[in-house]
């Protein structure tokens, strides 16, 4: 075997608080929160001096996890994607199933989220959605239908 499973994805923040509010509210779990630095970081992400803090949070069935990280050093690059459309070249979004699609966007809108298009039906299999939430995160919501 050449996987064991996927680990995480890291999503690199400006707002740290904001963004993990976001992610909590969505139904997330914080497993913790900490500063991270030193020649073995550097080495691994291959910048010299870094300096971050990160959050991991954890979906509920403890499979998949997201690390936030906000760098003090260097400052974050802005590669000018927090509007980009969903046909933009690289990773575009994270999907999440959910049990009640409406009461998710509502919770989630609270926390900055706003829907990219709208909540559309596909069949009878789901109800989807894409949301973009703080700093421009593209989250995808799917809600199995009975």
């Amino acid at each position: 075997m050449t996987i064991q499973r996927m680990d995480n994805v890291l999503i690199v923040v400006e707002d740290l608080d904001a963004v993990v509010a976001f992610f909590v509210e969505l139904g997330m779990e914080p497993e913790g929160r900490m500063p991270v630095e030193g020649q073995w970081v550097d080495r691994v992400i291959g910048i010299d001096g870094s300096r971050q803090e990160i959050a991991m949070l954890r979906t509920p069935d403890g499979h998949g996890r997201i690390e936030l990280a906000k760098f003090h050093a260097p400052e974050a690059v802005d590669a000018g994607t927090r509007d980009a459309p969903a046909n933009t070249l690289g990773i575009r979004r994270v999907m999440f199933a959910v049990d009640d699609i409406d009461d998710t966007v509502t919770r989630l809108r609270a926390h900055g989220g706003e829907l990219v298009g709208e909540v559309v039906r596909y069949e009878d299999v789901y109800r989807l959605c894409y949301l973009r939430g703080p700093e421009g995160i593209l989250v995808g919501l799917a809600e199995q239908l009975a």
